[in-house]
């Protein structure tokens, strides 16, 4: 079976079992797990800041951010098909209180203009603008990546309109090691940042928030009070660890073999628009001989998975299950479609 449904499916390498198994553990809600310390740690150091709160998933994290930078009533922006906006189950709204004023980004991607235009004004018949929220890489946006720049000319907007500045780095890994960036750039643009272990990096569990000592302080408390206050939890914290040290350079392989997939693709005739390859998501409009249900079915009679993710498209996404010799018997198989 070839899964490329999401990078989610992920299974821990036996080395990586090996060292959860091997992990000192303790109980986290005293802050005496000493593997989830030194996770959280060395997640810190890397985005040069104070301190890190280890999640149960993306999601915690990012909901546990929103709630510590707003107040119920206030405003946060964010592009339309984010992942805090449509895939976190109302979320904000449901925890925080808070409405959210959607852009419609290019690739899922928005810029420092948007954000001025979208700022309100102080008037008593609208919400307080607080807080934006920025996804890199971008789910829906095939995989899509921020230029560094654009995210420092959001920053400086925020920082000149009091505004708290958030990313969503369920997939920044993937955005760094594409890009040739470093964690600690893109910790110096944001208030906070969360990111995920069990995408590209092949962890079973596991998100970290990072922020300054305060933030982090109050991000503890909010955790507690949606349940995620973990016991003996760093096995999960060793996995997350064993992923920084061997998992992040070797991602530049999934973006290859995404590439090489989308160059088998765009030769067919039944593939339309494609978005851009940046990443390890491929993200295309099927039509013709086939709709995106039949192009998805076919596969699968052939033992491949993939994702049909609106009436005109399907998404295919590579990680560190799908070694060389998949790709190539993908190839063949697309080559003969």
């Amino acid at each position: 079976m070839i899964d490329l449904r999401s990078d989610t499916v992920t299974r821990p390498t036996q080395p990586m079992l090996e060292a959860m198994m091997a992990a000192r553990v303790g109980d986290d809600v005293f802050g005496e797990d000493p593997t989830i310390n030194e996770l959280e740690a060395e997640v810190a150091k890397q985005f040069g800041k104070d301190a890190a709160l280890f999640c149960a998933s993306g999601t915690m994290a990012n909901q546990i951010a929103i709630k510590c930078h707003t107040r119920p009533g206030d405003e946060v922006i964010c592009e339309t098909n984010s992942h805090v906006y449509i895939y976190e189950g109302g979320g904000i709204a449901f925890n925080s209180g808070c409405q959210v004023k959607p852009l419609p980004g290019v690739r899922g991607l928005i810029n420092a203009q948007q954000v001025v235009e979208a700022i309100n004004p102080d008037d008593i018949h609208k919400p307080v603008s607080r807080l934006v929220c920025l996804e890199n890489s971008s789910n829906r946006g095939g995989g899509s990546i921020y230029q560094l720049s654009d995210i420092e000319d959001i920053r400086a907007i925020c920082l000149q309109n009091n505004l708290k500045l958030h990313l969503d780095g369920a997939r920044l890994w993937n955005a760094l090691v594409a890009r040739g960036e470093t964690a600690l750039q893109h910790g110096k643009q944001f208030d906070s940042i969360s990111v995920c272990f069990s995408k590209g990096l092949g962890a079973p569990v596991g998100s970290v928030l990072v922020g300054n000592a305060d933030f982090i302080h109050q991000a503890r408390r909010v955790r507690k009070v949606y349940g995620g206050g973990m016991r003996q939890a760093g096995y999960l914290a060793a996995a997350c660890l064993y992923a920084l040290d061997h998992n992040v350079a070797r991602l530049e392989s999934d973006h290859n073999h995404a590439k090489y997939i989308a160059s088998q693709l765009i030769k067919k005739d039944f593939v339309g628009k494609m978005l851009p390859v940046e990443s390890n998501m491929i993200i295309f409009e099927v039509h013709g001989r086939f709709t995106p249900k039949a192009f998805v079915e076919k596969l699968a009679g052939s033992g491949i998975k993939c994702l049909a993710i609106s009436p005109t498209q399907v998404r295919m996404v590579t990680h560190l299950d799908i070694l060389p010799v998949m790709v190539e018997q993908l190839g063949h198989i697309i080559e003969h479609m």
